[in-house]
């Protein structure tokens, strides 16, 4: 048997994988983030009604929809939203908690310590990483630049 080559592997490909669609998908992504976002802003307004002041109500929201996100992560059913409405579930926040709590769930049956916590950070974990990094360079520059040139 004659092996395939790369252009032969190629057409195969493009052949065997459905065409996407794009404008739908890209119309329930916008559904979806914006019904994440408005139930954000939402608890925003809640949460100031119930007393608290802005700043207080925006860490809230970041909380609360942290834990939704979690919760129906664990619940499994956040890949059954995200199956509608693809990028739409990567509003940040939820989209990062996703992240983290998704390859924890899957190796939970290894146990709490190399299951759940060591696998919560696999895929978060570089983000942090390289987010703190460069949050730590850009301060520096900000810092040694501020230096040189006095206020």
């Amino acid at each position: 048997m004659k092996p395939i080559t790369e252009k032969e592997y190629a057409k195969m490909t493009e052949k065997a994988s459905p065409p996407s669609p794009i404008v739908k998908n890209c119309i329930f992504a916008f559904i979806t983030g914006g019904a994440i976002c408005t139930l954000g802003q939402f608890l925003c307004n809640l949460y100031q009604q119930w007393g608290l002041t802005l700043s207080m109500a925006r860490c809230g929201v970041s909380v609360s929809l942290i834990f939704l996100s979690a919760s129906l992560t664990a619940l499994g059913l956040f890949d059954n939203i995200a199956r509608f409405a693809g990028a739409g579930t990567l509003v940040p926040i939820t989209g990062f908690a996703n992240a983290v709590v998704s390859p924890a769930m899957e190796f939970k049956s290894e146990g709490l310590i190399t299951g759940l916590g060591v696998k919560t950070f696999t895929i978060a974990g570089p983000v942090l990483v390289f987010g703190v990094s460069a949050a730590t360079i850009y301060g520096l520059i900000f810092w040694i630049i501020h230096l040189m040139i006095p206020a």
